[in-house]
């Protein structure tokens, strides 16, 4: 943030410590369910509404008038003198980040190297000034405390609108997730390194035409592993690994077991996110468009991350995620049987995920925080219209790889992606007890119980050594 010394020890987030205390004895006493608790009330009170605010700044670029426009709340005269005050700070932030954004563009992709150090510093200054502008929530907790903010700004479609765009897709899934021919041309970044790994982004132009943008993927290689396994391991929704810094992540276990793993942003997260949206919001606000939207377009850009593998690697290929990013990569599991075997992948990992994407964006607590199905069934969706789509969005089917190549990690106390439906997936594909890692936990204590028990990443490490 401004007026900060990023390499000052006081900058060192607040997540960053908590996550350092997650390994130690402490994290054994709240990887467990009451956290699940404790986070689904923060996110449902705090975290939605105060983004949905966020976002709300990022469009009106300073104006109050647009601000109140983008948000729920009535244009008060009283709250004018508050939202000016707090628009005028975080339009200062948000240009420092812009124009940070412009120096590592130009760093990591521009003709002419600035050299390593200076590479270095450039990606540490650009991470550091991004997540104090995420942070920049805090700003509009005045706001929220004046009363409820809904925490989407919805834009659901009409089952029509819908069947313009996917109907014929329903009737005919392969045509939905052939991957490209020709593939786009990937781009690869300069690299930052240490004295472990080597940390790179790649860059293509997305092949749906739904996102016609730009995708983006860090890749974490580890170093003195010759020729290692990939996985190309999701994110969960609103989750922007390359924009905060502390968050709990599975890469870096992976990356230290020798692994090369890339971390695409998903569509609408990260760099990808329409203005005036937050990360992941536009999944929420457009559903179910949102979702056959992401999931068919992640699908095929994940092939075109495969391709690249296998044209910089002979080692095995795997996918993976959490949430819904292990959504995604079951999907993939699944819809890739329709691709040449070269782009089918070998290994599947699945932390907290579930057999049918209606029981997580319907049916689940956090579902439920949004109010999705409220939303959607006032423009007219029912249970029978819904499954309509089904084949675009649940992994029915076997996948592409032996069932003794899938791990799964899954929470016996989750209820957004609903633990029920996640272990039926597992009967129904047969997945090896062994290979099965449920624990007490919920959605969102498994990241953390991860944090210091990394069998399930072992596991599946050594499983990809044995393909290799």
């Amino acid at each position: 943030m401004a007026g900060r010394n990023p390499k000052s020890p006081r900058s060192i987030p607040l997540q960053e410590m908590m996550v350092g205390s997650l390994r130690t004895p402490l994290g054994g006493l709240i990887a467990r369910p009451w956290f699940d608790q404790v986070a689904l009330r923060l996110l449902a009170r705090w975290f939605f509404p105060l983004s949905r605010l966020w976002a709300a700044a990022r469009a009106a670029e300073g104006s109050v008038d647009r601000y109140f426009a983008e948000t729920p709340m009535e244009p008060q005269s009283r709250l004018r003198p508050l939202v000016e005050t707090r628009l005028r700070r975080f339009e200062t932030v948000r240009h420092e980040v812009v124009d940070m954004e412009a120096r590592w563009e130009a760093a990591f992709w521009g003709e002419v190297s600035p050299g390593a150090d200076a590479l270095t510093e450039i990606e540490h200054d650009r991470l550091f000034q991004r997540n104090g502008y995420n942070t920049l929530r805090r700003l509009f907790v005045p706001l929220r405390l004046k009363g409820n903010v809904t925490p989407v700004h919805w834009d659901t479609p009409t089952p029509d609108e819908v069947d313009g765009i996917y109907g014929a897709f329903a009737r005919d899934p392969a045509a939905a997730f052939e991957a490209p021919d020709p593939m786009p041309a990937v781009v690869r970044s300069r690299s930052i390194e240490t004295e472990s790994r080597r940390d790179y982004w790649l860059r293509f132009h997305s092949p749906s035409e739904r996102m016609n943008d730009e995708v983006i993927a860090r890749v974490y290689e580890p170093k003195g592993v010759d020729n290692p396994p990939t996985i190309i391991l999701g994110h969960g929704i609103c989750v922007e690994f390359d924009h905060w810094r502390g968050l709990t992540d599975e890469a870096d276990a992976l990356v230290a077991l020798g692994n090369r793993v890339i971390r695409p942003e998903a569509p609408w997260h990260g760099r990808r996110v329409p203005t005036g949206r937050y990360g992941g919001e536009q999944f929420l606000s457009t559903a179910p468009l949102g979702a056959l939207d992401l999931f068919t377009s992640a699908v095929r850009e994940w092939s075109v991350l495969i391709d690249w593998c296998r044209r910089t690697s002979d080692a095995p290929v795997a996918i993976g995620g959490t949430s819904l990013g292990a959504m995604t990569a079951q999907l993939t599991a699944v819809k890739s049987r329709y691709w040449p075997k070269r782009l089918q992948p070998d290994a599947l990992l699945l932390i907290t995920h579930c057999g049918r994407i209606e029981d997580a964006v319907v049916h689940g607590s956090l579902a439920r925080v949004w109010g999705i199905a409220e939303q959607t069934e006032a423009r007219g969706w029912t249970p029978d219209l819904m499954q309509t789509y089904a084949p675009l969005l649940d992994p029915d089917g076997g996948p592409v790889m032996a069932p003794g190549n899938i791990v799964s990690v899954l929470g016996s106390h989750d209820d957004v992606t609903p633990f029920e439906s996640g272990k039926a997936l597992l009967e129904r594909w047969d997945i090896p007890h062994e290979n099965r890692f449920i624990w007490r936990c919920g959605h969102f204590s498994v990241p953390l119980a991860m944090l210091r028990n990394h069998e399930p990443l072992e596991h599946f490490s050594a499983l990809l050594k044995r393909l290799s």
